[in-house]
């Protein structure tokens, strides 16, 4: 959603509360797609701080549904997204991107609300989820969740330095 903020840069200590919805229908990040579970309403606070400075402070919840990173069960990640940015409208746009490398979200004096959002998502999006601390994920053998039930394969690693020495006493093993 764009927000013009024309009025408040222009008007000087002015500030304006305001609610908007997101709009983006689901987040995309690296390639993947992930839904939105829940996502509440951006609570946005905006005020001029004169000599064309503006400071924006905002706020939400939102819920993604996502995957474990062992055994792949669906999982709710619940999200509160708080920020504070100060832009300053005495630059050009280059100017604002060049200094701060995250102002693509104000184009002109309009403010993206859903690029914002999604560069707060971004800096928060988990590295690793677990369901579990202790989850013991799928066997890459059978791809039996074995947080469910155990499975009979044989998945010892070796260590790939010591395959010559393996393969000698394979070789030579007395049966």
């Amino acid at each position: 959603m764009l927000i013009s903020l024309s009025e408040i840069v222009n008007a000087k200590d002015k500030t304006e509360h305001i609610r908007v919805p997101i709009e983006m229908e689901s987040f995309d990040f690296l390639g993947s797609s992930y839904e939105f579970a829940d996502k509440e309403m951006v609570d946005l606070t905006i005020t001029n701080l004169g000599n064309r400075m503006v400071l924006i402070n905002g706020s939400t919840s939102i819920s993604l549904f996502l995957f474990c990173s062992r055994c792949l069960k669906k999982l709710v990640f619940p999200y509160d997204i708080s920020f504070q940015k100060e832009i300053d409208f005495k630059l050009t746009d280059a100017e604002r991107t060049e200094n701060l490398d995250e102002a693509n979200y104000i184009v002109g004096y309009n403010l993206d609300v859903d690029i914002l959002i999604r560069e707060e998502i971004v800096m928060g999006f988990p590295m690793k989820l677990l369901c579990r601390p202790d989850c013991k994920g799928i066997c890459k053998t059978c791809g039996t969740d074995l947080n469910e039930k155990d499975c009979n394969c044989d998945n010892t690693e070796y260590d790939p330095r010591m395959s010559v020495i393996r393969d000698i006493f394979n070789n030579f093993k007395e049966v």
